[in-house]
């Protein structure tokens, strides 16, 4: 285990030396325009979403697992905070965010007390709640009530300069790192996914402690949902559409092993802002076809799997 986690704290750094790179060359394409506060805010602003899912689903991969449905249950989030927010801001928000950690712990229950493989529960709970949204809305984008401008400040506002989503995103960081190392059911994660036979015989209650990473994946795809919503001032049922794709690939390129046990949203956090980053590089340049970042993301998340499956197997054989 000692050998994993010095691998990964390597892998870390790498992705963060990949990141000032990257920084670097964006500064040296574009200059002022790259550096010019709106954009800074834009490309902020437009990655806490995603990032917001890629940490809760770094949990549930550390874990063993993974969640096909993130981008669905955005949208339906998404969904329920415009309709909501007929009834008050407030309610929009935490109406959004139970309905998110109900979704969750449904995934959690699906695969932790029914063991169904995860692939396929959330692939059957994505369709589900996708189809839900196209129900609930006729496929139709739904307004936020007119007068919740307080709402919309969520997706649209500022705070000391900084935008608020932005800042919910750090937020989230600083909380999951502290869940995860310096709680026992964050440690527990951990433990399961290296090897959960030997987590149940030390007395982990493997069951609810996946629950608990779904239920907590769930809770922040409702807080990515309310962001969208109130960025764009109407809820949107074809929305997030392929995020769970970015938010996995954040993840794996920030180091977590996709077979769980080692991992850090840390990690996460660069593999999000690296994806980020590419966007808006491709976007300033104009006349990059935008679909290359879709190539460029793939690529990325080729050599991620790459460079960690060897170390990964020789730390393990070392054990």
């Amino acid at each position: 285990m000692a050998r994993l986690s010095l691998l990964f704290r390597e892998r870390t750094v790498r992705t963060a030396l990949f990141l000032l790179a990257l920084l670097l060359f964006a500064w040296l394409m574009y200059g002022e325009v790259f550096l010019n506060l709106l954009n800074l805010r834009n490309v902020l602003r437009q990655t806490s979403m995603i990032g917001l899912i890629a940490l809760g689903m770094t949990l549930v991969i550390v874990g063993g697992g993974i969640d096909l449905s993130v981008g669905a249950m955005t949208a339906l989030a998404s969904v329920t905070a415009a309709y909501l927010s007929r009834e008050s801001g407030w309610m929009a928000i935490v109406g959004t965010i139970i309905l998110g950690l109900l979704l969750g712990l449904l995934n959690g229950v699906l695969v932790a007390v029914l063991r169904i493989v995860p692939f396929i529960a959330t692939l059957a709970t994505m369709m589900t709640f996708r189809g839900s949204a196209y129900l609930l809305t006729d496929i139709k984008s739904i307004p936020v009530a007119p007068g919740e401008k307080a709402f919309t400040q969520i997706g649209r506002g500022y705070l000391l300069g900084a935008p608020l989503p932005a800042l919910v995103f750090v937020g989230a960081l600083g909380i999951l790192y502290l869940f995860s190392v310096s709680t026992r059911p964050g440690r527990q994660i951990f433990a399961i996914g290296d090897n959960e036979e030997a987590a149940r015989m030390m007395g982990v209650n493997v069951a609810w402690t996946k629950i608990l990473s779904y239920a907590i994946l769930g809770l922040l795809c409702g807080l990515s949902g309310i962001i969208l919503t109130a960025r764009l001032g109407a809820g949107q049922p074809v929305g997030a559409e392929g995020w769970e794709m970015n938010a996995i690939a954040a993840v794996l390129i920030g180091g977590t092993l996709l077979s769980g046990g080692v991992g850090s949203v840390v990690g996460t956090f660069f593999g999000v802002l690296i994806l980020g980053l590419i966007s808006n590089i491709i976007n300033l340049n104009g006349e990059i076809n935008a679909f290359w970042q879709r190539i460029v993301t793939g690529v990325l998340l080729l050599g991620a799997v790459f460079m960690q499956w060897r170390p990964e197997r020789q730390g393990r054989e070392k054990l």
